[in-house]
């Protein structure tokens, strides 16, 4: 009887530790945030990936009665993999010295000019994109079709915003510009097949022109072009990049090319949406066997790796996309937009991570 009583209670504390630690997750984003504000990582990276508190303490701006508040944010940081922590001896013998924090994988993607995804882990970590979730609650209660979270918060859809506030539309443009930096590489260093065969390129809503600018490097003979709203193409800078910016909207036209690639944009937007804007690309693309098709990277729910952090992502991501009235979508619920648009096949390549590759074609 003890034995069941103890197997019981001890059963009754595990699944209270689970439910702490989902209730105290806002902690931990929480903690990333303030790591962000204050430049940790940026700290320790300049001390070769390695630093002591004093070394940290000494680089960031911080008021010296909060430094033993920064010992427990640094010990957040290290408990859940963004930092790693060692204790070294101390060089005038025996005991310890200051305890060494280390960059670890996560917090590497937080620093250097490369693959730095800062940008946009402060843009989803901004209150204007945190606070619509405290209401996520009361959302649920509204009767379809209800605004986007985003509005019910606000007052104005996240695109609204964007165009009223220059500050706004800097933080969302330079987190996309961030994750294109991040991801393209990859994705035309993994699936290269998808970018090749064709002449020309439309990246539609492709904000400032990061993904398109990669595609135009490591394809010098397509021709890339970005569409977006006239407020978007105003503030990007063409340079030599030898990429066109296209002032537009989707909904109403797509120039012609042989491809347009689509980053995390159609996951915005409703599927009677998505057939718009996909039934405008297949007007403005050639047949199949002229190499005409629509590239796009996001997700495709339940595809590829079956590791649970994998799939906890995609999840987290679904519910997260509701700010905008967004959807991820599992394969069926692709393939239904693609057909509905009037396209006839598609090639899934689960090579992102969370994120895959899709190759629609007319």
């Amino acid at each position: 009887m003890a034995l069941t009583t103890s197997t019981t209670n001890q059963a009754l504390l595990d699944a209270q530790l689970e439910l702490w630690n989902n209730t105290f997750g806002y902690i931990k984003s929480m903690a990333l945030k303030s790591a962000l504000d204050l430049r940790i990582a940026d700290a320790i990276h300049s001390h070769g990936g390695g630093a002591t508190l004093p070394q940290i303490v000494a680089a960031v701006k911080l008021h010296p009665s909060k430094i033993p508040c920064l010992r427990r944010l640094m010990r957040v940081l290290a408990s859940t993999g963004v930092l790693s922590v060692q204790n070294h001896t101390s060089s005038c013998g025996g005991g310890e010295g200051e305890p060494v924090y280390a960059l670890t994988p996560v917090s590497r993607l937080l620093v250097g000019s490369q693959q730095n995804l800062a940008p946009i882990t402060a843009m989803i970590l901004h209150p204007a994109f945190v606070s619509p979730f405290l209401e996520l609650g009361t959302w649920f209660q509204k009767e379809l079709p209800e605004s986007c979270v985003f509005k019910h918060t606000h007052g104005q859809t996240l695109w609204e915003q964007a165009d009223r506030d220059a500050a706004f539309d800097a933080l969302v443009n330079d987190g996309m510009v961030s994750d294109s930096h991040f991801i393209m590489d990859i994705a035309i260093n993994e699936c290269a097949g998808a970018f090749q065969g064709i002449t020309s390129l439309v990246d539609v809503g492709g904000g400032l022109g990061a993904a398109a600018q990669a595609i135009a490097k490591a394809f010098p003979g397509v021709k890339c072009s970005v569409l977006d709203l006239d407020h978007v193409v105003a503030n990007a800078a063409p340079g030599d990049t030898g990429v066109q910016y296209i002032a537009g909207d989707m909904f109403e036209s797509i120039p012609p090319a042989d491809a347009m690639f689509f980053k995390w944009v159609l996951h915005d937007w409703s599927d009677e949406e998505c057939i718009r804007i996909l039934k405008n690309c297949r007007k403005a693309i050639p047949p199949r066997e002229e190499g005409g098709k629509v590239i796009i990277i996001d997700i495709v729910v339940e595809q590829g790796s079956s590791n649970s952090k994998h799939i906890e992502t995609q999840a987290l991501f679904d519910l997260y996309i509701m700010l905008v009235n967004g959807i991820e979508r599992d394969e069926q619920e692709w393939k239904n937009i693609f057909f509905e648009a009037g396209f006839s096949d598609y090639k899934i390549s689960p090579v992102l991570g969370a994120r895959s590759i899709i190759e629609v074609y007319p």
